[in-house]
């Protein structure tokens, strides 16, 4: 959604933005390295477009590749300041809903800083006390969300791109945390699969790099009769647009700000919902069940509470992981790790 009114500020987000990228571009504020290498995805819009499902996907592929794989991230909206090892039995407030869902689902290691590179440091100390086998295995770090994090260095940098971003306008007008130029710092672009004109209009634009087609699919939950949807995300259209089409009836929908913080007003509030609709059940994604926490476990039998998760498939998996290992290696050898 754009937001007309506030083209005012936006020269002084872009002011600001370029500033930062200058800063970094000459050496002013420093770029970090860690000793095992960085992978980064991300994207240049404020959220919405799979970032966390292909990091995910990634964490899973690699770890059958052989790979010691663990995933860095900022931890929004979690309360502590300092860096942690995500325990998969925690709590949003203690790590954040997105590295919470990664641990769950992935088994990999997650940890979380503001600075992401100390998140690193906690990593890499954890990988040198583990057994031999462990650290005979080649390593890489996940960096979910790091598009933007340019003061730790990625050895490849996938951009998650959709054709909104190609029209869209800078913060805070738009969506765009970054201008597209800003996508030539891609080592990789991901597009949506069923968008097949969006990969020839971004080599028209000059875009020269691979470019992968993810392929997303919700995991729909079955249901007998209608339902009462909620979520908390950055583009909630998209999801109850999903639901629909999967052949589930809506009977009411509720949209909250992205990584909203549910309270026991708001299961009130789907209760109301459900009884005044006539609803046999309750709909949201995977990451607003782990921001419910113990709320997600109050609803009754007669009403529950169920859950439809995104997941990702690269086409082509294998011949992406290979190029991406390849470049792994080639970019280890040049740096003598």
């Amino acid at each position: 959604m754009k937001r007309p009114w506030l083209a005012p500020f936006t020269p002084l987000y872009a002011a600001g933005l370029a500033l930062r990228n200058l800063r970094i571009e000459n050496g002013w504020e420093p770029v970090r390295r860690l000793r095992w290498p960085v992978v980064s995805i991300g994207n240049l819009s404020t959220g919405g477009s799979g970032k966390t499902p292909l990091t995910i996907a990634l964490a899973r592929a690699l770890t059958q590749r052989g790979f010691q794989v663990d995933v860095l991230s900022r931890g929004y909206g979690r309360q502590g300041q300092l860096p942690a090892r995500v325990l998969p039995d925690g709590t949003t407030e203690d790590f954040g809903d997105e590295p919470l869902l990664i641990a769950r689902q992935t088994g990999v290691l997650v940890y979380v800083a503001g600075q992401r590179y100390q998140a690193g440091r906690m990593a890499e100390a954890a990988l040198g006390s583990a057994d031999k086998q462990d650290r005979r295995r080649p390593t890489v770090h996940l960096l979910d969300d790091g598009f933007q994090h340019r003061q730790l260095h990625r050895d490849v940098d996938i951009l998650l791109l959709d054709r909104r971003d190609l029209t869209d306008s800078l913060l805070p007008t738009g969506n765009l945390r970054e201008p597209l130029k800003a996508a030539r710092r891609a080592g990789v672009i991901a597009i949506p699969a069923d968008d097949p004109g969006l990969e020839a209009e971004l080599k028209a634009w000059g875009w020269q790099g691979p470019v992968w087609r993810l392929h997303r699919k919700m995991a729909v939950p079955a249901v007998d009769g209608s339902v009462v949807v909620f979520c908390g995300i950055a583009r909630p259209e998209q999801f109850f647009a999903g639901l629909e089409s999967a052949g589930l009836h809506i009977a009411a929908q509720l949209a909250f700000p992205d990584h909203h913080r549910y309270t026991p007003a708001d299961v009130k509030r789907f209760a109301a919902a459900a009884r005044t609709t006539g609803a046999t059940a309750l709909i949201t994604t995977e990451k607003d069940q782990v921001r419910l926490g113990k709320l997600a476990s109050v609803f009754p039998e007669s009403l529950p509470l169920k859950t439809a998760g995104l997941r990702i498939k690269i086409e082509d998996r294998d011949a992406a992981l290979d190029w991406l290992i390849d470049r792994l290696a080639k970019k280890s050898e040049h740096n003598g790790t």
